[in-house]
């Protein structure tokens, strides 16, 4: 295929944008915009991998015009030609994405409408037309009055510093400048069918040695209209649990982690010969999985189980994981011959992380993994279970080979809001005076994760809010018991009136 990013190519580019006439984006050129209201970006240290807000609050269409202005005016100077556009299932997001591609095209910058999108679906169609740069609409796991962007450009997705320098873009107008530019030929619009292609990309390397049955909950969202297509080219037996499109629009979303969606997924599997339950994200961008015994496989513990398959094939390769997961899984992979490597949590750290170090895989406590064997390296909650399914599809019995995987005594996350004492600072402390006995070593990476011959506590910064999570693992429960009342001793030592979950 030839390049539709490269300005001289003349392949799907240009016949594309004959056939649909440029003429007819005229109208939105020189559309009279109020100023954008500009959503907030967190500060560092949480590096923001998307611009989110309230819709319309603090998004509506004339800030997705204006971000699709600057967008396009980042694209035309690049040398990028068309970006590629996708939007999830809330109703918010249809005006949202055609005022964005409006934007884009009022720029001079053509538009590739692929409709309704999973994230890494765009990801995927940026690579298919070689433009390298795409917007998903998405408000992912959200409540249904927020909403926002998911933004790729060269390749790679826009996160951190870029993301602010973007918004900054849109907050002081630069897309005015453009619109008083005369665009005697503003940018088209085409669409092209992108689901096929990633079916057919992914079924074209992922083998399956057997049919396995998946029980599959895509809670209604933009991945039920690819997940169990690619799943069932993959040769799966597939029972949907959330496949009624329509059900999208009145349905509470949930996070895969939810315990409702965890529990209705494990009665199916009760009451079914399904082998293996899966959980994506309204974003298609997270992965969990419930086996036949009801156990819910932690995001560490499955990426023990994709690092012996990587690094079987690429011994010595680094692995790339955040600060909340488990030490088996830095004991495995340094057994395996490879070497980990603990970054901070977040889409931003730990892609920046990956490249950094060469990683081939990537994966976070939140269920979000990143494959640059095989793969392209950006979070696919889908491609990841295409993967796991690959190597469950070995055994006889899936449930047996996941729940058999290393396994702490370890509390799930646990959330303390703060009252008159900022996080920050109670983190500064807490490294500043906290004598924690027998620690081996303390990793300030991330907030204060103190590390114990036989297990780890770890209390770190929650974005968005003045609050911090706590998370506890020992080698046994005495080890757990253990190491929860060192911390419970320095955390009441440099705040006292803290009232703790634990």
């Amino acid at each position: 295929m030839q390049s539709i990013g490269n300005p001289g190519g003349a392949g799907i580019g240009q016949a594309g944008i004959g056939q649909v006439g440029i003429g007819q984006a005229g109208s939105s050129a020189g559309a009279q915009l109020t100023p954008a209201r500009v959503p907030r970006l967190p500060p560092a240290p949480c590096e923001p991998d998307a611009i989110r807000g309230r819709v319309p609050q603090d998004i509506d269409s004339v800030y997705a015009h204006g971000l699709g202005a600057a967008l396009g005016a980042r694209a035309r100077r690049r040398g990028v030609r068309a970006i590629v556009v996708g939007k999830d299932t809330r109703l918010a997001s249809v005006e949202l994405a055609a005022a964005l591609q409006a934007g884009i095209r009022a720029s001079g910058t053509h538009v590739i409408d692929i409709g309704m999108a999973a994230t890494p679906l765009v990801y995927f169609a940026t690579r298919l037309t070689e433009t390298g740069a795409g917007v998903v609409v998405t408000g992912g796991h959200d409540e249904d009055d927020r909403n926002g962007f998911k933004i790729m450009m060269a390749g790679e997705p826009l996160v951190g510093d870029d993301l602010r320098d973007l918004q900054e873009e849109v907050r002081v107008g630069r897309q005015a400048d453009a619109r008083a530019r005369v665009i005697e030929v503003p940018g088209a619009r085409m669409h092209i069918a992108a689901s096929p292609c990633y079916v057919a990309r992914v079924a074209s390397d992922v083998r399956l040695a057997r049919s396995v049955k998946v029980a599959l909950d895509c809670n209604y969202d933009a991945a039920t209209t690819l997940a169990p297509s690619l799943l069932e080219a993959l040769g799966c037996e597939v029972t949907e649990l959330s496949s009624d499109s329509a059900e999208a629009y009145t349905r509470p979303r949930m996070a895969p982690s939810d315990p409702r969606r965890l529990a209705n997924l494990a009665n199916n599997l009760r009451y079914s010969d399904n082998e293996l339950g899966l959980l994506v994200d309204g974003d298609g961008d997270r992965l969990a999985v419930v086996t036949r015994s009801g156990a819910v496989i932690a995001a560490d513990r499955l990426l023990i189980l994709f690092a012996r398959d990587v690094l079987a094939r690429h011994p010595g390769a680094p692995v790339v994981y955040d600060v909340e997961c488990s030490r088996n899984l830095a004991r495995e992979v340094r057994n395996l011959g490879g070497r980990p490597v603990m970054g901070r949590g977040g889409a931003a750290h730990i892609a920046g992380k990956m490249r950094e170090c060469g990683a081939a895989l990537a994966g976070e406590t939140n269920g979000q993994f990143r494959f640059r064997d095989r793969w392209h390296g950006h979070d696919d909650a889908m491609y990841a279970a295409a993967r796991l399914l690959e190597i469950v599809a070995l055994h006889e019995s899936p449930s047996n080979l996941l729940d058999g995987l290393p396994l702490a005594c370890v509390t799930p996350a646990l959330r303390l809001d703060l009252a008159g004492i900022d996080a920050s600072a109670l983190i500064s402390e807490l490294l500043a005076r906290g004598r924690f006995m027998n620690a081996r070593e303390i990793i300030d990476l991330e907030g204060v994760r103190v590390e114990y011959d036989d297990g780890f506590g770890l209390v770190r910064p929650i974005c968005d809010s003045n609050a911090v999570l706590l998370r506890f693992e020992g080698d046994s429960g005495t080890a757990l018991s253990r190491i929860q009342e060192d911390f419970r001793r320095q955390l009441l030592s440099v705040a006292p009136d803290l009232r703790l979950p634990f």
